[in-house]
Formats: structure tokens, sequence, C-alpha cells
């Protein structure tokens, strides 16, 4: 969805976007979950009772999953990529009641970075199943990490 075509709620600011980025990012895959839609997706994922997720590696980032089984905990970062990143002040509840971004875990920010700890249920080759996920089917997929109290060096 374009910026220009998304709705402001009361009470919410925009700022206006740099036009230089100052990172560029390597989408490593991309995720495939139950929700065509936001507005479907659940708040914060359930890694003990949600559905079952794909991520779905590029085929060059198969050999960075080794040491990764199935059981683990692991981090997985996706980035939000219909989120606003103009919102200054949001109005979660759209009752004009509103609060700063950097106050919300909102996907709608400068840099729509999201993080979940899911569960690994299976590993097929570059389709990782997990569990524990709230995002859109199609989300690009940034980066895997494992649990940080499985001891690996970082």
């Amino acid at each position: 969805m374009s910026l220009a075509h998304a709705t402001i709620r009361t009470g919410e600011q925009t700022a206006e976007l740099p036009e230089a980025r100052d990172a560029g990012l390597i989408f490593i895959g991309r995720i495939e979950t139950p929700w065509s839609v936001r507005s479907d997706c659940p708040k914060r994922g359930d890694p003990e009772s949600g559905p079952d997720c794909t991520l779905i590696l590029d085929p060059r980032w198969i050999p960075a999953r080794t040491g990764v089984a199935p059981g683990d905990t692991i981090q997985v970062l996706y980035w939000m990529d219909r989120a606003r990143r103009d919102l200054l002040t949001q109005s979660p509840r759209d009752d004009g009641q509103t609060m700063g971004t950097f106050a919300l875990r909102s996907s709608n920010r400068p840099n729509p970075i999201a993080s979940s700890m899911v569960r690994l249920l299976a590993i097929d080759g570059a389709r990782l199943t997990v569990r524990g996920l709230d995002c859109v089917s199609g989300t690009p997929l940034l980066d895997i990490k494992p649990d940080a109290c499985k001891g690996h060096a970082g």
C-alpha cells in the first residue's frame, strides 16, 4: 500500500522521510503464514499453540542453517514491508488517543523490523517449519538467530 493512500487516524502525526537510505538489507527469504492481511495477524505469535508457518530461505543461505535443529527456539527477524514508515504518533485503537511510535510495538515505524521467538518444528531443505509468528504471508525474512540462552558465541 502506498503511503499516499494510507489513512491517518485522528491525532496521528507523520514525518517527511529522507530520500536517501542509510543501510542496505539483504532479504534471505520469505515467510509463509496463514494470514493474507495485517488485521488477521495475531498481536504476538504463540510458539506453543500458534499455527505452523514456514520460513523459505533463498537456496544460497541453506548452509547458514547448519547447527540449527528441530526443537530449537530461534529468533526470526523480518521486514514488515506493508507498514507505514512516517508515523511519529499513532492511535492504535483508532480512538484519538495517541502515543509516540517508539512507545508502541506497532509495525508502523521508521524501520519496520519485527522479531519473534519461535519454535523450530522441522527442516526440509530451504523450508523451516516454525510456530510463533505474527506476520502476513510473503513477508521478507531478514535473519535467523539462535536463542540467546543456548550459549552460542556472538
